[in-house]
């Protein structure tokens, strides 16, 4: 079994794979402060939910955009798993060409996002996560990630608004029936919705104007996905563990590096 794990600025998702197959998923805030105990207490239990073994992990794989964490997570995972988790980073073999100015300042989610869209998918790709921020890297037709956007995600525009309006309310984010809003909430909904659409239509048009792909494919992930694949034209694909499937392609790929070393 392989275990992995994708660490966000809102949510850590834990995923565990036989084979190809993910078998299980989980998540916990990652806001929340934990030392290692209470990290080990977490993934005990995610193990019991669901009656597996912790002992029948061969392997784990972290991707990280939250370095403040991962002392407590590492200890905790060692403490339950008896072994120290592969991080993506610098030295890890992904099979993917960052053409970026700085490769380094690209975060390991973005990477991993990319790796596993193009594997599975195929290239010219454009990769959406819909997470605390939208981020959009463009992967060509050989398998190079090579440009990428970022926004503030949906939810960071709800919170600004909320927190820098003194008379606005917290509001869900939701699309309302119709754009000719009535009300205070769903003028905000609306504001929010309809020009985040706008925003998302205009930059997947824009990047494949500018990257002279006009049919490439875009793939979303996130947890506001699913709302936008059903309201933006230019997504093709949602798939929600997109993250978690690039963490096992990668995970694959070192072993096979490490398998052809030992031959070698």
């Amino acid at each position: 079994m392989i275990l992995v794990v994708d660490v966000g600025n809102t949510n850590t998702e834990v995923g565990a794979f036989e084979g190809d197959e993910l078998i299980c998923s989980w998540r916990l805030m990652t806001k929340t402060p934990r030392t290692s105990d209470e990290f080990a207490v977490a993934f005990r239990g995610f193990f019991q939910t669901d009656d597996l073994n912790v002992q029948d992990v061969t392997a784990i794989v972290v991707a990280s955009v939250v370095p403040n964490i991962m002392h407590s997570m590492t200890n905790g995972i060692k403490k339950v798993f008896q072994m120290t988790p592969m991080t993506v980073g610098p030295g890890i073999k992904t099979g993917m060409p960052i053409l970026t100015s700085d490769p380094t300042e690209v975060g390991a989610d973005r990477i991993v996002d990319a790796v596993a869209a193009y594997q599975l998918y195929g290239g010219p790709v454009l990769v959406l996560d819909f997470g605390t921020a939208t981020t959009y890297d463009y992967v060509n037709r050989d398998g190079a990630l090579c440009a990428g956007v970022m926004t503030p995600g949906i939810q960071i525009s709800a919170d600004a608004l909320f927190r820098n309006a003194a008379q606005l309310p917290s509001i869900a984010i939701q699309k309302p029936r119709s754009i000719l809003a009535k009300d205070t909430v769903t003028n905000m909904q609306a504001g929010l919705v309809y020009g985040y659409i706008g925003q998302v239509s205009h930059i997947i048009g824009q990047m494949r104007e500018e990257t002279g792909e006009p049919d490439m494919k875009v793939v979303a992930t996130g947890g506001y996905g699913r709302m936008f694949l059903q309201e933006v034209d230019g997504i093709d694909i949602f798939d929600p563990k997109l993250t978690l499937k690039g963490l096992k392609i990668i995970h694959d790929k070192n072993a096979d590096a490490r398998r052809k070393h030992r031959l070698g």
